[in-house]
């Protein structure tokens, strides 16, 4: 399928019909940037995003919630309408809202409510540790102690989750699941639907962490009949760092109480009668806490635009066209230095980035930096490394792959200690 030359990533680039969209985006001539799984790159149209906002800012003051290009008491909704078309769902189904831990507790204030034996939790080991933390507060909060209430579903290998296992786990004791769409070491991809559809049927709530998984391939979030879902901008969505992030919740929940209220979850066209009591937008905008960040959401709208043109189902084929490539080229010429691939190689179960592998994996990290490549590391073994469709072209990939065999022929990592950096 592919060939492991210079001449042949060239020609794949030469083929890249989405290789215009790569002059959008600020990319330093001298570095390759193989780190966008953690925070996607900045682009000209979210600059441009931001800087209008900030001149309505300068020349409105607070007319800007009203008079705006997109007046600003409005903007998160007009930007759950963009992000829709790309989550599958209706437009009053999302809203852009704060960070995704915070949108964890909120989707916890609405769906556990423990009660007689179900008062159980579903998570999984090799989940991000936010969400582990948020669980665990919250449970506590409510006076259950975290091992009688918590249970992690194990991995057979370190890397991956076994659906089955989950499923098989799916008991009238269990009130909730909460599961990443994508792991964030491995990038194994969990089949969302096949999951809700198995926990609807013995009477349980899905929530889905989808920070590896949104802007990375089309979702049909409404389809699958998922419970609740969120995630953060700031990766494939290239919202900056901590950029704003949303929410989804399905729209058979609109008449759930949150137990985080504030003002803009208010029913809109009446928020500023300053009622004392809290009446609560029958929508996704109803389940907000807060003033909205707009300097936050202005590189999102920018970023969104970039997404409108490019189409989200043609960046996931280029995605995988990577990916495929990136594994191809691993295994060609790296397998002799004991890398393997963490990833599922199945499309179906794969996100956005591959994980390598290797024992001394820190030192060779610090390597691959050395030589102007940003990758990201994850304890204790993992290199990952996520070609982005937007802007990583296959030469790019080709040339990685390319440095660190030499590192690894030239024993270049030896130089560098094995203990990692504070951020990772």
């Amino acid at each position: 399928m592919f060939d492991a030359t210079k001449e042949y990533a060239l020609k794949l680039d030469l083929e890249d019909e989405s290789k215009k969209f790569r002059d959008r985006f600020y990319i330093q001539n001298d570095l390759i940037y193989m780190d966008g799984n953690s925070l996607g790159m900045m682009s000209i149209d979210a600059e441009t995003c931001v800087n209008r906002v900030l001149n309505e800012w300068k020349t409105l003051a607070i007319n800007g919630w009203s008079d705006a290009k997109i007046p600003w008491f409005y903007y998160a909704e007009e930007l759950a309408k963009k992000m829709s078309k790309f989550m599958g769902t209706s437009e009053n189904e999302i809203i852009i809202h704060s960070s995704a831990t915070i949108n964890l507790h909120i989707g916890l204030s609405i769906f556990y409510k423990p009660e007689g034996i179900r008062s159980k939790i579903i998570m999984d080991e090799l989940n991000f540790p936010s969400d582990i933390y948020a669980v665990k507060s919250h449970i506590k909060s409510l006076g259950y102690e975290v091992e009688e209430v918590l249970e992690l579903i194990k991995s057979n290998d370190g890397k991956t989750i076994n659906e089955d296992d989950i499923i098989n786990s799916f008991t009238n004791e269990i009130a909730l699941v909460i599961l990443p769409s994508v792991l964030y070491r491995s990038g194994q991809l969990l089949n969302i639907e096949r999951i809700t559809k198995e926990a609807h049927k013995k009477g349980i709530y899905v929530l889905f962490d989808l920070c590896h998984s949104a802007g990375a391939f089309r979702h049909e979030l409404s389809k699958w009949d998922v419970d609740f879902a969120f995630w953060c901008g700031y990766k494939y969505f290239n919202n900056g760092p901590g950029g704003v992030a949303s929410i989804y919740i399905n729209k058979k929940h609109f008449d759930r109480e949150t137990g985080l209220a504030g003002w803009f979850g208010y029913k809109k066209e009446s928020q500023f009668d300053m009622k004392l009591d809290f009446v609560k937008s029958k929508n996704a905008g109803g389940f907000q806490i807060s003033t909205p960040h707009l300097l936050s959401m202005a590189p999102l709208e920018g970023s969104l635009n970039i997404f409108e043109e490019a189409g989200i189902d043609n960046l996931r084929s280029k995605s995988l066209k990577l990916t495929d490539y990136l594994i191809f080229l691993i295994e060609k010429k790296l397998s002799k230095f004991d890398f393997t691939i963490g990833t599922p190689k199945e499309h179906s179960r794969r996100g956005g980035h591959v994980a390598l592998e290797h024992d001394d994996a820190i030192r060779i990290n610090e390597a691959i930096k050395n030589n102007n490549i940003i990758p990201d590391f994850r304890f204790p073994n993992t290199i990952r490394l996520a070609p982005i469709a937007l802007y990583t072209s296959f030469f790019e990939v080709w040339k990685v792959v390319d440095i660190i065999e030499k590192i690894m022929m030239n024993e270049e990592y030896k130089k560098f200690d094995d203990k990692r950096s504070t951020i990772a």
